[in-house]
Formats: C-alpha cells, structure tokens, sequence
C-alpha cells in the first residue's frame, strides 16, 4: 500500500446546535481571511481543508422545504 491511505467514500450529515455551528463557522471564517488550512472533525473523522479549497453556497427549494449548503470542496492528491 502507497504512503497515503485510501480513503472510503463517505456521505454523512452531522446536526450540531447553533451554538457549536456559530463556534465552527467563525473558526472556518478566521481561516479563509488569513488564506489558512481548517480542520475539523465530524463523526470521528479529523479532516484538513485546505486554504485553496472551492467555497460556494448552494441554494435548493422544493415544493415544502428549502435548503441552503455552504459548500467546501478540494481536489485530493
């Protein structure tokens, strides 16, 4: 097996409360103005963003709900 372990896929959605959100949005926001890598963990699983990563916020309605996602997406490797 090379140096770098392969990776599962993996599609998860975490619920935090407003408080552990707001506490994560504002350390990834502290982040993206100092052009820093961000990490976190979610579900046991500690991953590193890194400061050139794709941010956009996608925004979805159907017909008895609507969605927003902030996005952060990276090319691996």
């Amino acid at each position: 097996m090379s140096a770098r372990t392969k990776k599962r896929k993996r599609d998860i959605e975490k619920k935090y409360t407003a408080q552990q959100f707001a506490m994560k949005l504002r350390r990834l926001a502290d982040c993206i103005e100092h052009d820093d890598l961000f990490r976190i963990q979610i579900a046991g699983e500690r991953i590193t963003i890194p400061s050139d990563a794709q941010i956009n916020i996608e925004h979805e309605r159907g017909t008895s709900e609507e969605e927003i996602e902030f996005q952060i997406k990276w090319k691996l490797g």
